[in-house]
């Protein structure tokens, strides 16, 4: 039997003075070494087999890495006293890159033209610009500040909004979510990138969006359940408001859901990490975070 400490991961890392494991799927690794497990890599995916793991219980565990950004689907089931760690820094190039497409998107009427296309329609029309909106960041943590530094060239002002206010090293002025009363009536556009926790569930509610002004866009890339699907469904009945979102609550939405027809609505189906650009960055993660548990170092992204 090893001495080395035990990594399980869905795929292949280097690790000196580590036994390394590799499970993506399919019948769990036998008992023996499931229990020398000391750090579990969850498999990039929310299908509830990726933490089967977990449900077995690993007695030798020390940490957990996730491979998504949000990680209130694994909080439950991690035990007290191991790390959980999240996957900062991974998907902050694909979902900022999302975010600000679906953005351009709704704006510019992408959606109406595909359509327009298929029924060989020319549907010539002035839609607004991203240029000269005022864009709310709602979560200026690092997905939120990348989704910032990619809609600043596109000329359009910047407010970013995070839990509590404060100044950037850069001089960026941070908004705290308490502002948001004062800050909702004056934006074109508002991206939400923050956590699922018990203070955002519904963040977006009726009230919040009653106060965004006429031919707002609101774009949620964090999680379905920070905006209340039904006073959503509400406003986008009345074509005051426009949402473009890749995360929805119920998720996916079951068959003759009113999220699949709700006018001015952009859908896409949670693929805001999912790029070519998530393997690269999550490989590298992994492979620092093996070195440092077997190094005995602190890991990086423990979330509290």
């Amino acid at each position: 039997m090893t001495t080395h400490p035990t990594v399980l991961t869905p795929f292949p890392v280097e690790a000196d003075g580590a036994e390394v494991v590799v499970w993506d799927g399919g019948p769990l690794p036998a008992d023996d070494v499931l229990d020398r497990v000391g750090l579990f890599v969850v498999p990039y995916t929310f299908a509830p087999w990726a933490t089967d793991p977990l449900r077995r219980g690993l007695p030798a565990l020390r940490a957990v890495q996730s491979l998504t950004a949000g990680v209130e689907h694994l909080a439950h089931l991690v035990p007290p006293g191991v790390d959980l760690c999240n996957a900062r820094g991974v998907h902050d190039a694909s979902t900022a890159e999302l975010a600000v497409g679906l953005t351009i998107a709704s704006l510019r009427r992408f959606d109406e033209a595909v359509r327009a296309q298929d029924a060989h329609h020319w549907a010539h029309a002035r839609h607004p610009a991203l240029a000269d909106r005022r864009v709310l960041v709602v979560g200026w943590g690092s997905i939120g500040q990348a989704v910032g530094r990619r809609l600043a060239p596109f000329e359009c002002e910047v407010v970013p909004v995070a839990s509590q206010a404060r100044s950037e090293p850069d001089g960026t002025v941070v908004h705290g979510i308490d502002e948001l009363p004062d800050l909702l009536p004056t934006a074109d556009v508002v991206v939400l990138v923050v956590p699922l926790t018990a203070a955002t569930r519904h963040l977006v509610d009726a009230r919040f969006l009653a106060a965004l002004p006429d031919g707002a866009l609101v774009v949620n890339v964090a999680r379905g359940a920070v905006v209340d699907t039904d006073a959503l469904l509400a406003e986008l009945a009345t074509g005051r408001l426009r949402a473009a979102v890749d995360v929805t609550d119920p998720e996916p939405p079951p068959a003759g859901h009113p999220l699949w027809d709700a006018p001015g609505l952009l859908l896409t189906p949670h693929v805001g990490g999912n790029t070519t650009a998530f393997e690269p960055r999550a490989r590298r993660l992994v492979q620092a975070q093996v070195r440092r548990f077997v190094a005995g170092g602190p890991l990086e992204n423990v979330v509290p």
